[in-house]
């Protein structure tokens, strides 16, 4: 075993982040450490030729200020494919057409329902009026539109079929759509989006969402890869997405994860990549780190080293 001294963190009026990265990463300070590992994996797979780099997240983060680090990195083509929850696209149309806003973890919620028709996301305020009223009537319209003709369609086809009628450069639908970048939601009824789709048949009753399309178009993309990367974000169906898939081929070659979950209630959340090592969904080999913490504190300290590197 190498011994490697313990460095101290040394600030200054002109440091960059990725200066203050690379002090964490020689300070042995805990999670710091983590996340300087993480900035050195993910810029491995961002250089790593003929890798399928996917991201996965759950919808909460799209209602914050993060949603602009997702949609530089899809414009700065880091990210090859996205698996996320269907409240991504709730948030996503939803900030387009309209506004959220700053709240408190401590508010009011029975008045914020019965005075402002708000709900609370965290500490995010969202109206009525700017989530489920606005994307029902932006939604319905473009679905005839869309559907017209059809009779199924996968969510990465609607998904970028919305995304080709928007021309927001804050959006992640439209970004998608611009440069490519598939967005697959396993869990496509779990949320507003889902519930126009639900909507939409009942007066078209023989249309059909085409999962197996989705499941067919990432089994093709993870064999067809010579090397594979994740960023997973969170947990649930779309972290599990992410690994499962990667299991037919070997495992991830690169995986971060970022979680605030512990592992002792045996949640996928929760659950630290040695496990999905158990399963043949991450390489033994792998590049690979846990880092715990809000994804809204460490994706933009991560990505805003990784711009500087890059």
């Amino acid at each position: 075993m190498d011994l490697i001294p313990v460095k101290d963190i040394k600030v200054n009026g002109t440091v960059t982040v990725n200066e203050l990265i690379r002090m964490m990463g020689e300070s042995g300070g805990f999670t710091a450490q983590k996340l300087a590992d993480s900035v050195d994996i993910i810029e491995r797979m961002v250089k790593q030729k003929d890798c399928l780099r996917t991201l996965s997240f759950p919808a909460c983060i799209m209602s914050t200020g993060t949603r602009g680090v997702i949609v530089d990195m899809v414009k700065n083509g880091l990210i090859d494919l996205i698996i996320t929850t269907c409240g991504t696209l709730d948030h996503d149309l939803s900030r387009t057409w309209a506004e959220y806003y700053k709240g408190s973890f401590d508010m009011d919620d029975e008045m914020l329902r019965e005075k402002y028709e708000t709900s609370r996301l965290g500490n995010i305020l969202v109206p009525d009026k700017c989530y489920g009223e606005v994307l029902e009537d932006n939604l319905l319209p473009m679905f005839d539109e869309i559907f017209e003709g059809k009779d199924s369609m996968s969510t990465h086809e609607i998904i970028d079929a919305v995304g080709a009628r928007l021309d927001n450069e804050d959006s992640l639908l439209y970004q998608c759509h611009k440069h490519n970048v598939p967005v697959v939601v396993p869990g496509i009824t779990d949320g507003s989006f889902g519930c126009q789709l639900w909507m939409y048949y009942q007066f078209h009753r023989k249309f059909r969402i085409d999962l197996f399309a989705d499941e067919q178009m990432l089994s093709e993309m993870t064999d067809h890869a010579k090397y594979t990367g994740g960023i997973l974000i969170g947990g649930g169906i779309s972290k599990h997405h992410v690994i499962w898939w990667n299991q037919f081929r070997g495992g991830l070659d690169y995986c971060v994860y970022m979680t605030t979950a512990q592992e002792f209630d045996g949640s996928l959340s929760g659950a630290q990549i040695r496990e999905a090592v158990s399963w043949g969904k991450v390489k033994p080999d792998a590049k690979k780190i846990t880092v715990e913490g809000d994804a809204t504190i460490s994706l933009p300290v991560i990505y805003a080293a990784l711009k500087e590197r890059l």
